[in-house]
């Protein structure tokens, strides 16, 4: 923490006022450019949403539940014992994002949100062997061709349909029993970030970062859309490879291979697996391939049944210029892009990212001093130097993103798509003052719920 919270919390408005001005301008530059039909292929840009304010029965529940959070969830992270405090956090969550849901009803905000023609439920009813599938994917990914694969379903790997139809082969079939499996499993990145925490060694953070991931913003798209399951196996994993013993990290190696094939762009993900297994207090090379082994024991299963992830990665990227991709300017989404993940991970994200900046350039300087004196010393600090888990793991999440979106391939959407690395920045929370917390976590409430009573948003 900074010796003099005034002049830090300056830096945290500072931070603030920086966003809301490159809120407001990705609002107004993306108003002009659809008014000129620019190409932007989203109407409420930078989000994908419309422009439509509305309440429903999930406004109340929403709001009281913001305001109990806001109000007893700092005191109760910090004095609930460990069970509890998980329990009670992923319930809460499963309630504020169903809340958010429900805010544009029953049918509109979960039953009827993943059966669109774009969506995996689309495809579910013509797979009626998996095997055959699989061998054939990559044959339907370009579009324009009689049997192309919808939207969704070409632009993922085939574990993203494969989800949709184990669901519906256990009788779990339909939009309501799909949109819930996204909220149910999507909750448990509430779970598994503070797990991973606390394994590292810093269950301060952990008990300090859950109420955040609580009332993420982003619940607004967890419920419901897959990349909320994305989010969510992405981050058990991160939390198994953080747990000590022998087994727990090709465990985890397992899930992120099986998170490899739910997105292409969960290769990212590889940095935060990277950085969890560096900030690990023992047996970081043992554990790193035994996750390897997992990661490619799941690989090779895909490969035995006929589907290679680079040969569907390569095919993706043709298919993504088939589409709108071709026409959303670049040079607009480049920027607009961090504005929509203000929006998903709220505003909080900058200014506490901001307060890792200086303890990870104390930590890497460290790191440098101890390499001159001897190898004792040098293991002693770990490959990260004295910097902890609340600096690396957003910060390593910061350059994910950031990566994502230099890419190209990222043009639009990532209020969900980047919901795997956002639920990463939050970690950065601990570095805030105790005192200020619960006034950033009402600023995370009040733009989950500004966003959702003033938007249809889009899955």
């Amino acid at each position: 923490m900074t010796r003099h919270p005034t002049a830090g919390r300056r830096r945290d408005l500072t931070v603030l006022a920086v966003e809301a001005a490159l809120l407001a301008a990705a609002v107004a530059v993306g108003a002009v450019l659809n008014h000129r039909d620019a190409g932007l292929h989203a109407d409420a840009a930078p989000l994908y949403a419309t422009w439509r304010p509305h309440a429903g029965w999930g406004t109340l529940p929403a709001m009281l539940l913001a305001t109990g959070v806001v109000a007893r969830g700092p005191r109760l992270a910090r004095h609930l014992s460990w069970p509890r405090l998980l329990a009670a956090g992923w319930l809460a969550t499963v309630a504020w994002t169903l809340s958010l849901a429900l805010v544009d009803g029953w049918r509109a905000g979960l039953t009827e949100r993943l059966t669109v023609q774009a969506e995996y439920l689309h495809e579910v009813p013509r797979v009626r062997d998996v095997p055959a599938m699989l061998a054939g994917f990559t044959e339907r990914i370009l579009d324009f061709r009689p049997d192309s694969w919808s939207t969704h379903t070409a632009g993922h790997p085939p574990g993203a349909l494969l989800v949709f139809v184990g669901l519906d082969r256990i009788g779990l079939g339909g939009g309501a029993a799909a949109a819930l499996a996204c909220v149910l499993v999507g909750a448990t990145v509430s779970v598994s970030v503070p797990v991973t925490l606390r394994a590292l060694g810093a269950e301060p953070a952990a008990r300090a970062v859950l109420p955040f991931l609580v009332l993420l913003p982003g619940a607004v798209w967890v419920g419901a859309s897959a990349d909320g399951i994305f989010a969510a196996v992405v981050a058990a994993g991160l939390a198994l490879l953080a747990r000590p013993g022998r087994w727990a990290p090709g465990v985890g190696g397992l899930l992120l291979g099986v998170a490899l094939h739910l997105s292409y762009g969960l290769v990212l993900a590889g940095l935060l697996a990277l950085t969890v297994l560096a900030l690990r207090a023992a047996d970081r090379v043992r554990a790193l391939l035994t996750a390897g082994l997992g990661v490619a024991v799941v690989t090779a299963g895909f490969v035995g049944y006929g589907f290679w992830w680079l040969d569907g990665y390569h095919l993706v990227v043709r298919r993504y210029y088939q589409g709108w991709a071709a026409d959303r300017p670049y040079a607009y989404w480049v920027w607009a892009d961090l504005a929509a993940l203000l929006l998903s991970a709220g505003p909080v994200a900058g200014p506490a990212l901001a307060r890792t900046l200086r303890p990870a350039l104390a930590g890497a300087r460290a790191r440098l001093a101890a390499l001159t004196r001897g190898p004792a010393r040098t293991t002693a600090l770990g490959p990260l130097g004295t910097a902890g888990p609340a600096v690396w793991l957003p910060l390593a999440a910061a350059l994910t993103v950031a990566a994502a979106d230099l890419s190209g391939l990222s043009k639009a959407e990532v209020e969900r798509i980047w919901l795997p690395f956002a639920v990463w920045l939050l970690v950065a929370v601990a570095r805030l003052p105790a005192g200020d917390r619960r006034w950033w976590l009402a600023g995370q409430a009040v733009t989950a719920l500004a966003v959702n009573h003033l938007l249809r948003t889009v899955s």
